[in-house]
C-alpha cells in the first residue's frame, strides 16, 4: 500500500495540521511560542481546568474536545507520539485560575511519564494537580489498571467537563471522571492498517478478506485476525466481552458510542449501531443516548469501536446532556 496524502513535507504533518486548525477557529490558540501546546482562547475564571494530551493521529481526540463544556488544554504529541512534560506544563500554567488542574488522558506509557513530570513542575508552582487516565478498552488486557484508553475517554471528558463547568471542586471534578471511567467499556476492531506519514508504509497488515478483533488505535495486536464478519456478529461479540465485564442488568440505563475509526462510511456505523441496539433492546437494557460518528480515529484505519458508558444516577444524565461547544464536536 503506497502512502497517499495531502501533506507537505511528511515531517511537519503535526505542526502543518495544528497551523490550519488555528487558522479555522478563533476559540482556540497556543502558547509559549509552540504550535504543540493546544488551549482555549480565553481562561475560564474561577473553575477547575482540565487539560489532555497525546499524539496526533486521533482527531478529535485529543484536542478537539477543547472548548466550551469540555476541556480547557491539551499537549499534542507527533503522530503516536506523546507530547512533552514541558508542553503539558505550559498549557497548564495558561489555562489555570486557581482551583487545580485535572490531567485527564489515555493509558500509555509516555504520556503517564511525562504528565507525572508535569504534575511535579505544576507543584512546585503551588498548583494542584490531580491525574486520571482512561482504560476501557476491554481486549487490551485482563487487567483493568492496565488497559488502553481508547474512545471512552469522551464519556470521562463530558462527565469531568460538565462538573467544572458548573463550578466544581478539584475533587468533584475528579470524581465524575472517575465515575464516568468505572461505568465505561470499549471493544474495537481493525479492517485495514493505517500509514504513518514519517514512516511512509502500513504499521501492520491485514490480508484483503481479513479483520482484526481488539486491535489498538496505534496497531497494537488484538486477540483474533479472521475472516470479516457482519455488523450482527461484531456487534454480539463485542457487547459479549463488554457485558461479562460489566454487567449490565435487565431495566440498567447505559449510553452507547458506535466510533469510526478514520475511514469507515457514516453508513456503515449506523449499521453497526442498529445491531448493537437491537441485542440491548432483546437484554432489556434501555438506552439513554446513542453517539454515531468519529470520537477517537487512527489515521485513515478502516473499523470502528463500541462503547457503553452505563448511567448510574440523574447526576451522570445530566452531565452527559450538557450542551458543548468546540471546533470539533457540538452538542446541544
Amino acid at each position: 500500500m503506497a502512502m497517499k496524502k495531502i501533506i507537505n513535507a511528511p515531517e511537519n504533518y503535526t505542526d502543518d495540521m495544528l497551523r490550519g486548525i488555528y487558522a479555522a477557529n478563533d476559540m482556540v490558540k497556543y502558547v509559549n511560542d509552540d504550535l504543540r501546546c493546544y488551549c482555549i482562547a480565553k481562561k475560564k475564571p474561577d473553575k477547575v481546568a482540565i487539560i489532555t494530551g497525546g499524539g496526533t493521529g486521533h482527531l478529535p481526540l485529543f484536542l478537539g474536545y477543547v472548548g466550551d463544556g469540555m476541556l480547557d488544554g491539551c499537549g499534542v504529541g507527533g503522530v503516536f507520539q506523546s507530547p512533552s512534560a514541558e508542553q503539558i506544563y505550559n498549557v497548564a500554567k495558561a489555562v489555570d485560575s486557581g482551583k487545580g488542574i485535572l490531567f485527564l488522558y489515555g493509558n500509555y506509557t509516555g504520556d503517564i511519564m511525562n504528565f507525572d513530570m508535569a504534575s511535579e513542575m505544576l507543584d512546585m508552582d503551588d498548583i494542584e494537580t490531580k491525574s486520571i487516565v482512561g482504560a476501557d478498552d476491554v481486549l487490551s488486557n485482563a487487567n483493568p489498571d492496565a488497559r488502553r484508553g481508547v474512545a471512552g475517554i469522551f464519556f470521562m471528558y463530558k462527565c469531568a467537563g460538565a462538573r467544572a463547568a458548573w463550578g466544581g471542586s478539584l475533587d468533584e471534578v475528579l470524581a465524575a471522571a472517575q465515575k464516568a471511567k468505572d461505568q465505561t467499556r470499549t471493544v474495537g476492531f481493525a479492517l485495514t492498517p493505517c500509514i504513518i506519514p514519517e514512516v511512509g508504509h502500513p504499521n501492520f497488515t491485514l490480508k484483503d478478506d481479513e479483520m482484526a478483533m481488539g486491535m489498538g488505535i496505534h496497531g497494537e495486536p488484538g486477540v483474533w485476525n479472521g475472516p470479516i464478519r457482519t455488523a450482527d456478529e461484531l456487534a454480539a461479540e463485542s457487547l459479549d466481552s463488554i457485558l461479562k465485564d460489566m454487567p449490565v442488568a435487565a431495566g440498567e440505563e447505559v449510553c452507547v458510542l458506535i466510533n469510526g475509526l478514520g475511514a469507515t462510511s457514516q453508513e456503515e456505523l449506523y449499521i453497526l449501531s442498529g445491531s448493537v441496539r437491537k441485542i440491548l433492546d432483546d437484554k432489556k437494557i434501555r438506552v439513554y443516548r446513542t453517539f454515531v460518528g468519529e470520537y477517537a480515529t487512527s489515521m485513515e484505519m478502516a473499523g470502528a469501536s463500541i462503547s457503553i458508558c452505563r448511567i448510574v444516577d440523574e447526576e451522570m444524565r445530566k452531565e452527559i446532556d450538557l450542551p458543548v461547544h468546540t471546533p470539533f464536536y457540538t452538542q446541544i
